[in-house]
């Protein structure tokens, strides 16, 4: 039902109804699939999942009875900032709406019952993790938090203390003990524990190991471990046979010698066996770069709590690198989207070694053609299985060799571009590595308000077991007509070192450039007045800020305004 008030300026009032009796997948949908929907001001649903909604037919829903109906409403939501003169275009525009971002079963038949997971390491900050909280609660699942004593979340006085039911203050040192202190914390727990989840990538093969010590739904933990491991994820590759793992630095100089049976051509890809966010990953030209860089990936994890001194060799592929994304049920791929990963400063023709290889900017949806996107499909889908796993959210990272696509600058804009001749060599997928569990937040987020599929709620689900299959079919729907815009994550790295004078230099752009706010959905200034810059050789690569940027006219136009933040991004160190 839809009423138009006018008061100064024309609002539309919607309230929302079901024709048939169920139960809320989840209490917020409303809201998380209209994000961004434009001049909307709020959505609210006025029922929980453990609540029935009620069914109500079209004839009862009129201005004589509205009285008595509203009380059955599921929800309600509030459009303005349109013109009086356009009241009847923004209602066709609002039912198309509605028909794109609620063409997927949001009611259920069978009740929703409150479970309980719980969820070891929280993150490090409110501003990287709210929505993946929020989302369990919205799903009607209570988070029991597994952290080290004087984490944010562990004040039940706290801000954020509503986010979950409890904290049990543990170490969660990946050592030798982590296991057994994570399945000790579950059971001493004073109410029953359904699941049992983590997206800390070290802590996952243990969470894993717990969980069949529980008797929880998991993956097997050996399937962790292996795609914690770059040098055995890459060695289950069918093109391994161009790659070399180390179990030490000394190995290396069987390779300078010509030993271990391969020839390795250069310019090569040196990274330590375990890590992340493309940490101390290093491309070399010749044997004494090699020696160098195999030195510093093989120390780079030697003094952790659990050692790792691993280092993968392998060839540096030229062809565009991409971000993908799977959602994975008994083996079925129920959601899958790729995001191009723009080419970093290790990606330069002249790149040294202490070029990194950080993210710059990653674009969706990707530029790249359908058949390049079902070959990414299908090759990563054998990857995931062939590591043990059958379910899931996983984040993958590949390069598509001999793609028909690659960067050129046009105006000053990097962009892919098509090649005027397709290769006479046939394109495969160079598999970089596989991380079991969702995307970052920032790409988890410009997932969820690109597509409308939340990875974290998704990933909760899993964690749950088979009495969630229902719900998980349910929220892999993505947006009936396809992404609601382009979207540019776009990172700011450290340029300059010193100390951090700016309050928040993300926020004083968006005073000084107010235009640019309608464009960005999400952002987060990362280091602030007081912290430290390390500048671009920074050891732990984190950046200055980051911007979801946004554009429903063209990719180009988001790449513009991008490049406008870039340039117009300032801050100072003292």
């Amino acid at each position: 039902m839809t009423l138009v008030t006018k008061v100064r300026k024309p609002a539309i009032i919607r309230f929302v109804f079901a024709s048939a009796r169920g139960y809320l997948v989840r209490k917020d949908f409303l809201m998380q699939r209209l994000e961004c929907y434009p001049g909307l001001e709020r959505a609210e649903t006025f029922v929980s999942p453990s609540s029935a909604v009620a069914k109500v037919a079209f004839q009862q829903v009129n201005s004589i009875r509205l009285p008595e109906v509203l009380s059955e409403a599921v929800g309600g939501l509030l459009v303005h900032d349109f013109e009086a003169s356009a009241v009847e275009t923004e209602l066709i525009r609002l039912d198309n709406e509605f028909k794109n971002r609620f063409s997927f079963p949001w009611l259920q038949a069978d009740p929703i019952p409150r479970r309980r997971i719980a969820w070891v390491q929280g993150r490090e900050n409110i501003g990287v993790s709210q929505r993946a909280y929020e989302a369990a609660r919205a799903l009607n699942i209570t988070i029991v938090m597994i952290e080290n004593p004087g984490h944010w979340l562990e004040d039940d006085r706290g801000p954020y203390a509503y986010l979950r039911e409890a904290f049990i203050p543990v170490s969660i040192e990946v050592d030798e003990g982590f296991t057994h202190r994570i399945v000790e914390a579950v059971r001493s727990y004073e109410h029953p524990v359904n699941g049992l989840m983590t997206i800390s990538d070290v802590r996952l093969p243990g969470v894993a190991q717990a969980c069949e010590i529980l008797g929880l739904p998991s993956s097997p933990s050996m399937a962790y471990r292996i795609a914690g491991d770059k040098a055995r994820t890459r060695m289950l590759e069918d093109d391994a046979s161009e790659s070399v793992t180390l179990s030490s630095a000394a190995e290396v100089s069987s390779l300078s010698k010509g030993e271990k049976g391969k020839m390795l051509a250069f310019p090569l890809v040196v990274k330590p066996a375990l890590g992340w966010n493309s940490d101390c990953v290093s491309k070399v030209w010749n044997h004494e770069e090699l020696q160098e860089a195999v030195r510093r990936a093989s120390e780079r994890h030697a003094k952790a709590a659990s050692p790792s001194v691993g280092v993968v060799i392998e060839p540096y592929i030229e062809g565009p690198e991409v971000d993908a994304n799977l959602v994975l049920l008994d083996g079925e791929i129920l959601f899958f989207d790729i995001e191009d990963n723009f080419p970093t400063r290790g990606d330069a023709p002249d790149a040294g070694m202490d070029d990194n290889f950080q993210e710059t900017q990653v674009l969706l949806p990707s530029a790249l053609p359908e058949d390049e996107i079902e070959l990414l499909r299908q090759s990563l889908r054998r990857s995931i299985l062939r590591q043990g796993f059958t379910s899931g959210v996983f984040h993958c990272e590949a390069r598509i060799r001999h793609s028909v696509m690659f960067y050129a600058e046009d105006d000053g804009l990097l962009e892919m571009k098509r090649k005027e001749e397709r290769p006479t060599k046939v394109q495969s997928i160079f598999l970089h590595e596989i991380n079991a569990r969702p995307p970052g937040y920032l790409e988890s987020v410009a997932v969820m308000l690109t597509h409308g599929v939340d990875y974290y709620a998704l990933r909760i689900l899993i964690c749950l077991g088979s009495e969630e299959k229902s719900r998980v079919h349910a929220l892999c729907q993505p947006f009936l007509n396809g992404p609601q815009f382009h979207l540019c994550i776009l990172i700011i790295p450290q340029t300059q070192t010193g100390i951090m004078k700016s309050e928040d230099a993300a926020a004083d752009l968006f005073r000084r450039h107010p235009h640019l706010i309608q464009h960005v959905p999400d952002y987060d200034t990362y280091l602030k007045r007081g912290d430290v810059l390390e500048g671009p050789s920074a050891r732990s690569l984190w950046w200055v800020a980051n911007f979801s940027v946004t554009s429903r006219i063209s990719r180009s136009e988001c790449l513009h305004l991008a490049r406008f933040i870039k340039e117009n991004f300032v801050y100072e160190t003292e």
